[in-house]
């Protein structure tokens, strides 16, 4: 067993292991999605970068790439997956609309923008197309947008910058907009949470923190997405809380994002949350019917140009794809996306029962269900304690029930995998990964599974 754990360990060592077969990979996708999906979508799908925990995948446009994630991203990551269990994710880069800027991916070469060299993670750069003018302002953002301009005029007026509010909000977008007008004139940090752990847990393993916090105390500008992921963290939370010191000593403008407020945060320090709270903080609310009409109507517009084709939908049928979305932008882009594909394939003009019947799935989930609801609902289910299902303890009785409530909230909400495992007792995204496959596999081969998911399916939808 020790040998076997050994091994199992050396698997996640390398940061790069090139195995996949991509030709291979691709006779699966044909096999697995059909003929008619595999050369409308997956086919033009290509390997970019192959690392032992993740790929990084080439697709020609956003829309493309907003399409494959809403629809295929799931079963493509299950099946590479069955060629190679080490990866756990998968990320995608335009290729054809980068063409007009490869003085941007050549970002080594002008050095605007900070990385580590050796960073298995250097796709974490700025977006060149996510900027302030592409930003679609709206009453739930337009103080978010304001004092991000403000801030990229005139650092630290703002220090630090916080921008908090749930997925798909924006947030990200309005930090690299911050980043791209910054990164002329300063040593832009542009990097998420997620990715500073990994590079702090790398120093450590090569016992080279000394370069570790060289390198990110030098910035004069250090924008961090997503920093609720320090949560329970205590080492990672010690480090972050003196380069944050170290950068704010300096004069070094710093810019923050987090799914909620500094003092709502769960599991970080005092000292830390103080910190954050001790600057400048403003929220991204969900957008309002008129934000969710002009950002439809630019997403066409976008689309239109791309493909250099007419989308037919009506003013009624926008109306009804805004009003019906509530939850986040993410979520309206892919309900919008479904309608356009929709159109596309039938060739006709979309009325508003129409959009019911392609949507009627959608709206009916994604609203109503929640984490939270899922537990309790798969914990009553099973006659568990909700407090026993989300302890550490890892008997078949408990673990089962805890496997298929992560994978409902992954196929029924909005969550990000991260967020997932953050609920479940801080336990890690891979986990929430493994639970997914694990229940997949197990309602495709016994009946009993699939009845008993189909049965809770049926409860949170009644309820």
């Amino acid at each position: 067993m020790e040998n076997n754990n050994i091994k199992k360990q050396n698997t996640y060592t390398s940061e790069e292991e090139k195995t996949l077969n991509w030709n291979e990979i691709q006779t699966l996708f044909k096999n697995v999605f059909g003929n008619e999906i595999y050369s409308s979508w997956l086919q033009k799908i290509s390997l970019v970068k192959e690392y032992n925990d993740y790929l990084i995948l080439g697709v020609p446009t956003r829309f493309f790439r907003d399409w494959i994630v809403s629809r295929y991203l799931d079963k493509i990551l299950e099946q590479v997956k069955s060629i190679k269990l080490s990866v756990n994710r998968i990320e995608f880069k335009i290729i054809e609309e980068n063409k007009q800027n490869q003085e941007f991916i050549k970002i080594d070469e002008l050095n605007k923008v900070t990385e580590i060299k050796d960073s298995i993670l250097n796709y974490n750069r700025l977006n060149p197309n996510l900027n302030f003018e592409s930003f679609i302002q709206g009453k739930s953002n337009d103080i978010a947008l304001s004092y991000s301009k403000k801030v990229s005029e005139h650092i630290s007026r703002y220090n630090p910058l916080y921008i908090c509010g749930g997925v798909g909000l924006g947030k990200t977008h309005l930090l690299n907009a911050i980043g791209l007008e910054l990164q002329s004139e300063n040593n832009v940090m542009f990097i998420s949470a997620e990715r500073f752990m990994y590079h702090f847990i790398k120093s450590i393993k090569k016992n080279d923190m000394v370069n570790f916090k060289d390198f990110f105390r030098k910035s004069s500008v250090f924008i961090i997405d997503d920093i609720q992921f320090i949560s329970g963290k205590e080492s990672l939370q010690e480090e972050f809380f003196h380069t944050f010191n170290s950068l704010m000593d300096k004069g070094s403008q710093i810019i923050i994002s987090a799914d909620r407020a500094p003092m709502k945060l769960d599991r970080v320090q005092d000292r830390i949350k103080s910190r954050l709270a001790g600057g400048l903080v403003v929220d991204i609310d969900v957008p309002d019917l008129e934000l969710k009409i002009k950002i439809i109507k630019k997403k066409i517009e976008e689309i239109q140009n791309q493909f250099k084709e007419n989308i037919n939908l009506t003013e009624e049928v926008i109306n009804y794809v805004a009003s019906e979305s509530k939850t986040n932008i993410r979520e309206l882009i892919g309900v919008l996306n479904r309608v356009i594909a929709f159109s596309r394939v039938h060739n006709k003009v979309l009325n508003i029962q129409d959009c019911k019947n392609i949507l009627k799935d959608v709206f009916s989930q994604i609203r109503i269900i929640t984490v939270d609801k899922i537990q309790n609902i798969v914990s009553n289910y099973f006659n568990i304690a909700l407090s026993e299902m989300l302890s550490q303890r890892r008997s078949r009785p408990l673990a089962r029930p805890r496997q298929i409530a992560m994978y409902l909230a992954k196929k029924m909400t909005t969550r990000s995998l991260p967020e997932i495992g953050r609920r479940f007792a801080n336990r890690d995204h891979t986990t929430v990964i493994h639970a997914v496959k694990t229940i997949t596999r197990l309602s495709e081969q016994d009946d009993e599974m699939k009845k008993n998911i189909n049965q809770i399916k049926s409860l949170l939808l009644e309820q």
